[in-house]
């Protein structure tokens, strides 16, 4: 039996919530999320960018985003991420502030620039809050008033729903739980709660069982492979190079190799020739 898609990989994402054919999905999504009072709901979105290339697919610098301009020029985009890429709190404010800035053209007047809003869903815990859904605006300290609500950054983060969410009415917990994709089960218990996630598993099964989807699919795998594995070697190298710098302060200290060896995990080896550096 092939290996279902994992909805949360940005590939299959996009081909879920960023094309025309599914905007109901997106503006499902975006309401679910964003929460807009009663009669206020998004009812229309124009994609930005709605298409991907094989190119885009095998290159892990690639961001497969999900971006939208509503009727009345607020922008939303929405990113997912598999893996904790670290300083995903600047990265995601740099991102707003490239796409609130992009609104204007030279010599138009700041009263032009619109709401920006970015979404963030993460198939890992990053923030404090035991709240697995997260929102950052701009508030007075004291008062607590908003200086504005032109920014508007939201973490929504998978692995803080817990049991206590699995039974619930919440729209935003059912859209969670089928990026989760925990089981066929529970995937059929979503869609027969709620049409727009219907539609999203009958698409998510389309994907399965296409043969050119599944093919950008797995190059897709691979690419994001490469990307946790550079970050995972950029991190232990990083690692390393503390260790040595401690090594060389101990053996400063003239403790014996094999103390150090013992303090930092340093090959006996390594930390002879650092002694020979010193020395």
């Amino acid at each position: 039996m092939t290996k279902r898609m994992n909805p949360i990989v940005d590939f299959v994402f996009k081909r879920i919530f960023g094309t025309e054919e599914n905007k109901d999905l997106l503006l499902s999504f975006l309401n679910a999320t964003l929460k807009p009072e009663e009669g206020k709901q998004l009812q229309e979105i124009t994609l930005v960018d709605p298409h991907i290339n094989a190119d885009q697919v095998g290159d892990k610098a690639s961001i497969l985003d999900v971006r939208g301009k509503t009727k009345t020029g607020e922008q939303i985009n929405i990113e997912v991420q598999l893996h904790n890429k670290y300083d995903m709190e600047k990265r995601s404010l740099y991102y707003w502030a490239k796409m609130y800035e992009g609104q204007l053209a030279e010599g138009e007047p700041y009263r032009n620039l619109r709401k920006t809003v970015t979404i963030s869903i993460v198939d890992f815990s990053y923030l404090p809050s035991k709240s697995y859904h997260s929102v950052f605006r701009l508030r007075e300290d004291k008062e607590k008033f908003v200086l504005t609500d032109n920014l508007e950054i939201h973490f929504l983060e998978l692995p803080k729903l817990g049991a206590e969410h699995q039974e619930t009415s919440d729209l935003l917990v059912k859209w969670l739980l089928f990026l989760k994709a925990e089981s066929e089960t529970k995937l059929e218990e979503l869609a027969m709660s709620e049409p727009t996630i219907r539609k999203a598993v009958n698409v998510l099964e389309f994907l399965n069982q296409d043969k050119e989807a599944r093919k950008l699919y797995e190059m897709r795998e691979m690419a994001l492979k490469d990307e946790l594995n550079m970050i995972e070697g950029a991190k232990a190298e990083g690692e390393r190079q503390k260790a040595k710098e401690v090594a060389k302060n101990l053996l400063a200290m003239d403790m014996t190799v094999e103390m150090v060896a013992k303090a930092t995990g340093l090959p006996t080896e390594e930390i002879e020739k650092l002694k020979q550096q010193l020395h």
